[in-house]
């Protein structure tokens, strides 16, 4: 165990592993009584005022939402003392503007709607999607890996798509909703439901492919530009990058790193089997549809659906597969120990969800407690770091400005 802040994680990755960003979003609540508040404003602001880099904090749709971002990282050592400091400087201004920043996907305790944060594509969306976005307060871990282009971003998507129920299990981390105990781990993917494209992407086959789909989407008038869309992987619309959209908010940056190390050593091993010509995993829409649901109701404590098989299999089977499917990719990169090791971790202390459920049995104060211990839970793994945090030059993963 290291100190907070050290930026401690596992060895740095070898020549010609991908590079990687990372996305957090985080709620902002009161600090006595957890309803969600619109402070973000303020809150970025302060940041600002602190020395904080302004491309590394942005507003979301709501003004109960801020994100941050890493830069572009060579490794994920890079990305855990980064992703600790943009934390603790959100916390910081958090805290200056009587709030607290909360880590969970969905906003536990209840609470009023929050205004829509300024900007003409904020509003656009509200316009579009009205009731479905007027009190969409959810967030997300996004990881981006870089890949050469866009055709080789397509072609990793649809080999990845399997994998994206297990990721989302081992990162659920939103079982209430307002105040309730919604009987899932990650509502978050309920509430993202609503919305047209989400889950599973179809087969795209072809950047070519990817094109149409989204063009007919935004033709359809379900996306307001091509810039936006809800699958849970995709080829950026921005950047040389393949950009995993499923994972809930981590409660800790352990557990935001094992996203992204996962998510690279599947971009890597996608990677390798389409130029060895080998063919995606073809399983239908309700299949996909029925392993997203299981993995958002049960995460690991549950039955999973094997989209090859299409049969339940115990979701914890499908970790172990996952953990096999991406062996080589993670010793390669170096990764390979520490995921093991983070990912037992995590089975034994149970998931951000269920140790939400844990506190929450305990109240209000008990899950607020635990909530702000687990924002800045002092990072894990190897003690060498390949940069000192704050030192790389920020890169952004997606262009400034209003966006979802």
């Amino acid at each position: 165990m290291t100190t907070a802040g050290s930026a401690a994680a596992p060895a740095a990755v070898t020549a010609g592993s991908p590079t990687l960003g990372v996305e957090e979003e985080f709620l902002l609540v009161d600090r006595e009584t957890g309803r969600p508040c619109g402070k973000a404003p303020e809150v970025l602001e302060l940041v600002g005022r602190a020395g904080g880099d302004p491309a590394r904090y942005q507003p979301e749709l709501l003004t109960s939402q801020v994100e941050s971002t890493t830069a572009v990282c060579e490794d994920i050592a890079e990305a855990a003392g980064q992703l600790w400091d943009n934390r603790r400087a959100l916390a910081e201004a958090a805290r200056s503007a009587g709030a607290a920043l909360l880590p969970s996907a969905t906003a536990p305790f209840p609470g009023g709607r929050v205004p829509l944060s300024a900007g003409a594509r904020f509003r656009r969306i509200h316009s579009a999607h009205r009731e479905v976005v007027a009190d969409y307060q959810v967030c997300g871990c996004h990881i981006h890996v870089g890949v050469p282009d866009t055709e080789t971003a397509v072609q990793v998507v649809d080999r990845v798509r399997p994998w994206l129920p297990t990721l989302l299990a081992l990162s659920a981390n939103s079982p209430y909703h307002l105040g309730r105990d919604t009987g899932f781990v990650s509502w978050r993917l309920l509430e993202q439901a609503r919305l047209p494209g989400s889950g599973v992407p179809p087969l795209f086959g072809s950047a070519a492919g990817h094109r149409e789909e989204v063009a007919r989407l935004a033709a359809y008038g379900c996306l307001v530009d091509e810039r936006m869309s809800f699958w849970l992987v995709r080829p950026s619309p921005a950047w040389p990058t393949v950009e995993f959209r499923v994972a809930d908010t981590a409660a800790s940056v352990d557990e935001a790193v094992l996203q992204a190390a996962l998510a690279r050593a599947l971009v890597t091993t996608a990677h390798i089997a389409a130029q060895e010509g080998r063919p995606p995993a073809d399983f239908g829409a309700q299949t996909a549809a029925a392993a997203v649901w299981a993995a958002a109701r049960h995460g690991l404590r549950g039955a999973g659906v094997d989209p090859w098989a299409a049969r339940p299999v115990p979701a914890q089977e499908l970790v172990e597969r996952l953990l096999a499917e991406v062996d080589q990719a993670l010793r390669v990169s170096g990764d390979q120990k520490w995921v093991v090791g983070a990912v037992e971790e995590l089975l034994a202390r149970g998931t951000g969800a269920e140790r939400q459920l844990r506190a929450g049995a305990r109240g209000r104060r008990a899950l607020m407690t635990q909530l702000n211990r687990e924002l800045l839970r002092p990072v894990t793994g190897a003690p060498a770091v390949t940069a000192p945090a704050g030192t790389a030059p920020v890169r952004r993963p997606h262009p400034k400005g209003d966006r979802t």
